[in-house]
């Protein structure tokens, strides 16, 4: 009973700071004027599921794409709180998730269509013209934990050829020992997913940990800084498991066919 109480009592919270927020976001753009509501409402969010965001390192916070690890939807929450990023987002996001992420000028992308990469590419080679901090998890998935998958080298094609000022920066998502807590992984829907975050006592500590922002163009090609993100990713997250994409999954069937 308690757990369903903490839920209950966690999620109007969270209702409640949506409705305040939006209006605001709205009024920010009448004027003309970069919206921070976003980036307050994802922070807040996240307080509110029960995480402590702490930052290592110097986050750049325009003119860069950040690539991250992915342990579960909480990454946005850790990540939308602590930079004014925007995200690269799955296509097939519908109804008030759809319409929620647009509001933070979300870049959807469409994994399974690989004709579409080159356009989407180039939409979010825009929003890093544009000035933006655009947040980009290249495995593509949530995996196990601190596992970390290959990261995809298709949408990097965006940074080439290499953008005046604009950097790549590694971010390594850190939940520590807790991190089983945090997973979202395997057949669980987001539903029961969410409720059981929701529900889940104490707090949940995340380490946001910048790395070194990397030069695409001293970096090479995109595929040479995919794997320089990554290994740096790897090196800097304790325990963490570089594995090979599994056998058949998406992942490996792009991994091998990448026309890009």
């Amino acid at each position: 009973m308690i757990r369903k109480l903490r839920a209950t009592w966690r999620r109007g919270a969270i209702i409640a700071g949506f409705a305040f927020c939006v209006p605001l976001h709205y009024l920010w753009k009448i004027f003309g004027a970069r919206s921070p509501w976003p980036q307050i409402f994802l922070g807040y969010t996240g307080r509110r599921c029960g995480m402590r965001v702490r930052i290592e390192g110097t986050p750049l916070t325009a003119k860069v794409l950040y690539a991250a690890n992915h342990v579960s939807w909480l990454d946005i929450l850790a990540m939308g709180g602590a930079v004014p990023s925007i995200f690269v987002a799955r296509a097939d996001l519908t109804g008030i998730i759809r319409w929620a992420s647009s509001l933070n000028d979300s870049i959807y992308i469409t994994r399974d269509i690989r004709s579409s990469v080159k356009g989407q590419a180039g939409a979010l080679r825009q929003g890093l013209e544009d000035g933006r901090a655009v947040c980009l998890f290249p495995e593509g998935t949530t995996n196990g934990g601190h596992d970390i998958l290959p990261f995809r080298p298709s949408l990097l094609a965006a940074l080439y050829p290499p953008i005046p000022g604009v950097m790549v920066q590694p971010v390594v998502i850190d939940f520590g020992p807790e991190v089983g807590d945090a997973l979202w992984v395997g057949e669980e829907s987001y539903e029961l997913n969410a409720r059981r975050l929701l529900e889940r006592p104490g707090r949940l500590d995340v380490t946001l940990r910048f790395l070194a922002p990397v030069d695409p163009a001293e970096a090479g090609d995109r595929k040479a800084l995919t794997a320089r993100a990554r290994a740096e990713v790897v090196a800097a997250l304790p325990g963490a498991v570089p594995i090979a994409a599994l056998p058949g999954s998406a992942t490996a069937s792009e991994a091998a066919a990448d026309p890009l």
